[in-house]
């Protein structure tokens, strides 16, 4: 994350030779807003989102406890996660804060849950629901039904003990951390719950930053000589993933060491599980801070094998580690295969990793998804057709680690405009202005962003996580949308059923989607498929190819509006999914 590579200079030269951006954008070297005489410099458009949290009621606001001393946790807490814990189909809001890492400080404000009530209003339900916390310093969260039982549950990572929360299905969760075995006792960041054995429990996953303690934490500097936070690598301390192993009856099983895990370390933040390499199997990809990446590809029979270096994404084309923060497994192409996208430090801009037949090469384009992004710092990050046009667009929220040249705002010297790029299709895109996407920046040092209906008007909205300040709820106002679909993919016992691929047939094109809701940095997504159709007026056929590797067929099906697919339902069919 703070590591500023050698080749940083030889890969922004190389983008600056071709990245146009929108064409209303002049060089990337400049960021904007209109507040900021630095930033003032482009032509504005029509924004895509309104910033309605005040109006809304969501009144969330992120503490990180920096006082004096630059405790490392304080720069990588803050997720987010999308749930529609009580069932009435609307989604909710839960998220993570920071707290106090200072001996003497006081302020634990504990995490938040935002129930959605319509009409975009929420409410604070913490108290009720139960899931505030006990004063840990929490990260981020992920959300799965664990034990079944139909309701969406929470897992929170925190600074030492994890958390993690049984929902009831009356509206209030329970601890039950130790009664699962999945307390982790590390410093933890991103986690992702994924089926990797195929036994229908949900599996868990946790990524581990540092072997870090407050006596451990050294003094480092920036610009001319003032306090600043650290880089991992200062501290020599990279820390292992664990992985749990759900037993079927609301307990877990540590088998990281049985499942290989042990055998390769970084300083992870972000996770993403998905089938990499078309075998069937979900295989799990960690986007590490300053060391290589790691993707654990799974044999089958309970082990994992680190293949990243063999399969071309563990480091960048020119053989070096970059700073990973979120990660978005996206299929860009649209041809059933899963890309990888990483969000990198100032100077080193965002990487896509772009699959061939689980092989992977670092794609470097002027018009690509990480046009624009030398400025900046990004962390969380996601990828969803916001316009409905049929292409996918992508979010990325950015905020600094270090102190840059100078401050975007006088009050936050991390803080940094979010970027927003419209999908062109073909791998290609263009930024959107004002930057973000709304009227006016806004400038923050953000983290954990979550992608979602929150309406359910068949616009996906955006939550976003600041350091030190009120988060963002983002509303999609685009008014030009086009025709749109979403679904509820559902197995047989009408649970989300993370990890089916989607393919959707509409007006002589075909979408691929994937119940991967666990991604971006720290943070959890609507668990919904969607999919913007442009002019489409119906579609014809969706083809879902479930954990197990069944196929069915669906449809057809009228366009704008929300349907469940429920296995079991469906048409089976030949297996006709890449193989």
């Amino acid at each position: 994350m703070f590591r500023q590579i050698f080749c940083a200079g030889l890969v922004a030269a190389l983008l600056s030779l071709g990245i146009a951006g929108c064409s209303k954008s002049p060089s990337p070297s400049a960021s904007v807003g209109t507040k900021n005489p630095q930033l003032a410099d482009r032509q504005p458009a029509t924004p895509w989102f309104e910033e309605v949290a005040a109006k809304a009621h969501f009144d969330f606001r992120h503490f990180s406890g920096h006082k004096k001393r630059f405790y490392m946790p304080e720069m990588e807490t803050g997720g987010v996660g999308l749930l529609d814990y009580d069932a009435d189909g609307l989604l909710d809001i839960y998220c993570v804060n920071g707290g106090a890492l200072d001996p003497a400080a006081t302020n634990r404000p504990g995490n938040r849950l935002y129930r959605n009530l319509g009409n975009w209003r929420f409410e604070d339900v913490t108290e009720r629901a139960g899931v505030g916390g006990h004063g840990e310093y929490g990260m981020g969260c992920a959300c799965g039904d664990y034990n079944g039982d139909g309701w969406i549950d929470i897992y929170v990572t925190n600074l030492g003990r994890n958390t993690l929360y049984r929902n009831n299905g009356d509206g209030t969760f329970t601890d039950v951390t130790e009664q699962a075995g999945v307390e982790c006792n590390s410093w933890s960041t991103s986690a992702a719950f994924f089926d990797y054995d195929g036994d229908g429990a949900l599996d868990l996953i946790v990524v581990n930053y540092l072997k870090w303690s407050k006596e451990t934490e050294v003094d480092c500097f920036s610009r001319g000589g003032l306090p600043d936070y650290c880089s991992p690598l200062n501290y020599h301390a990279p820390a292992m993933a664990t992985l749990y192993h759900n037993r079927g009856n609301g307990t877990f099983e540590n088998v990281t060491l049985s499942a290989g895990l042990d055998k390769a370390y970084g300083n992870g933040l972000g996770v993403v599980c998905a089938d990499f390499n078309n075998d069937g199997r979900m295989d799990v990809y960690v986007a590490n801070d300053a060391m290589p990446n790691q993707l654990w590809i799974n044999q089958g029979n309970g082990e994992f094998k680190d293949e990243a270096m063999i399969r071309g994404c563990a480091v960048n084309s020119l053989g070096v580690p970059r700073a990973g923060m979120g990660v978005a497994a996206v299929d860009l192409g649209q041809r059933g295969q899963l890309d990888l996208f990483i969000t990198h430090l100032v100077g080193e801009g965002n990487g896509l990793f772009t699959n061939t037949n689980g092989y992977f090469v670092d794609s470097l384009s002027p018009k690509g998804p990480g046009a624009r992004s030398l400025p900046f710092t990004g962390f969380g990050v996601g990828f969803a057709d916001f316009n409905n046009d049929g292409e996918l667009d992508l979010y990325v929220a950015n905020g600094r680690v270090k102190y840059g040249a100078r401050d975007l705002d006088p009050h936050d010297p991390y803080a940094e405009p979010n970027s927003l790029l419209c999908g062109l299709g073909r791998g290609q895109f263009e930024e959107i202005l004002p930057q973000g996407g709304v009227a006016d920046p806004l400038i923050a040092c953000s983290r954990g962003l979550a992608i979602g209906d929150l309406d359910n008007d068949g616009g996906e909205d955006i939550v976003i996580i600041n350091r030190d300040g009120p988060a963002h709820l983002l509303r999609n106002t685009v008014g030009s949308r086009g025709h749109w679909i979403m679904f509820k993919v559902l197995d047989r016992h009408h649970r989300h059923s993370i990890n089916a691929v989607v393919r959707i047939e509409a007006d002589g094109r075909t979408y691929w989607r994937y119940v991967v809701p666990n991604q971006s940095y720290c943070s959890s997504n609507d668990p919904r498929i969607h999919c913007g159709l442009g002019n489409a007026q119906k579609l014809d056929r969706v083809t879902v190819r479930w954990p197990d590797g069944v196929e069915e067929s669906f449809g057809p099906f009228d366009p704008d509006h929300l349907y469940e697919i429920l296995e079991g339902t469906g048409k089976r069919s030949a297996r006709s999914f890449p193989p």
